[in-house]
């Protein structure tokens, strides 16, 4: 056990060191996942440069079917990416492993491995990037896979089986995991399940890459509101979660000791006076924790908050997002620039964050891609 902690701690502070470095980089390579399938579907590779948020198409990095989410570790050496022949089908789908080669946005694959689930939406690397975690949201389970030492990936070691219903009309009659994320300290492992209107808690054990429930309650978003994706705040005190049926951003108190969430705050993402159709998808904070961005599919826009010393939140502005279901968002490691992807839009749009103010303005023309539905940056 003290071995373990004293790797853990030690690839902690090669991270922090990382980051400071990659927070000063003026260039990034950016991976765009074109949500499609067949021989359309694929993985774009660009140039990102950071001073003028201009992007610049590389290459097509991969040809992956459906591929819906992916990571990249901490390393920024391995990228893993989900794919499926038929999204949603009740076939378990897969999450294929890649090497990253060079700095001209070409991935070499490794293996691929079945996420044991159905629809699978979120991909998720812990703390010492040797324990990959999947949610599948048709399945409604989560999943963790082990990382090889050369980033390929073994079987996966545990699936946990989501149960229950929210007790409203579908998609909220049966579980629906949708995002897993684990904790700062990585004790622990986060699932929203839009089904069931609850944030589950996991204890992780990364050494073995194994998922084991745990004893502490779940956190429970308001009645309907369905949770998405998740974002710890950086000092580890604080979770937010995004509500994809509710139109809202919930912020939970959370405890480190002991992994209990509760609900602080829920607030919505969307004007008072709008009446038309809406569901949120991603919520993303900057690096130094001052400000959280979640986007609006249907309003098409980012609503943009400040973070208050308790975490709570203030709205700062509802940005259009500059095209159609903003599907995610990116933030840049020194909090300079946000990424957008409009899935429906078929365009990735580079906003600017205002240091001060926390207000996002255009960086760059916007960049055509067919179907954006997640992206990721490597420096």
């Amino acid at each position: 056990m003290r071995f373990q902690l004293m790797r853990f701690f030690f690839s902690l502070v090669t991270a922090a060191f990382a980051a400071a470095a990659v927070a000063q980089a003026e260039e990034a390579l950016v991976f765009v996942t074109s949500f499609k399938p067949g021989k359309e579907g694929a993985i774009e590779a660009f140039r990102l440069e950071i001073p003028s948020g201009r992007l610049t198409p590389l290459r097509r990095a991969a040809s992956v079917e459906n591929s819906y989410f992916m990571t990249v570790s901490a390393d920024q050496k391995f990228l893993y990416a989900l794919e499926a022949k038929e999204f949603g089908s009740k076939a378990n789908e897969s999450v294929a492993a890649f090497a990253v080669v060079g700095r001209d946005g070409k991935l070499r694959l490794l293996n691929r491995q079945s996420t044991l689930g159905s629809a699978s939406c979120y991909l998720h690397l812990d703390a010492t990037g040797r324990t990959l975690l999947a949610a599948n949201y048709v399945s409604g389970s989560v999943a963790s896979l082990p990382v090889r030492k050369n980033g390929s990936l073994g079987k996966a070691v545990s699936r946990m089986q989501h149960a229950g219903a929210s007790g409203r009309p579908e998609p909220q009659d049966a579980p629906h995991a949708h995002c897993i994320v684990t904790s700062p300290d990585n004790r622990f492992a986060c699932a929203a399940d839009l089904g069931l209107d609850q944030v589950l808690v996991y204890r992780l054990d990364a050494a073995k890459a194994k998922l084991t429930p745990h004893d502490q309650p779940p956190g429970r978003t308001p009645h309907g509101a369905g949770p998405r994706h998740l974002a710890f705040h950086p000092d580890g005190k604080r979770l937010y979660a995004i509500n994809e049926l509710g139109g809202s951003i919930a912020v939970f108190d959370y405890n480190p000791q002991t992994a209990a969430l509760v609900e602080r705050q829920t607030l919505s993402t969307l004007p008072a006076d709008y009446r038309g159709k809406n569901a949120c998808s991603d919520v993303k904070i900057t690096p130094k924790g001052r400000f959280l961005y979640g986007a609006n599919r249907g309003h098409d826009s980012i609503a943009g908050y400040r973070v208050g010393p308790d975490g709570r939140l203030a709205l700062l502005e509802i940005t259009p997002s500059r095209g159609q279901e903003p599907q995610n968002l990116a933030v840049t490691p020194g909090g300079d620039l946000l990424l957008c992807a409009n899935l429906a839009g078929n365009n990735v749009v580079v906003f600017r964050i205002d240091p001060d103010t926390g207000r996002l303005s255009q960086a760059s023309p916007p960049i055509s891609v067919p179907s954006p539905s997640c992206i990721r940056l490597v420096f």
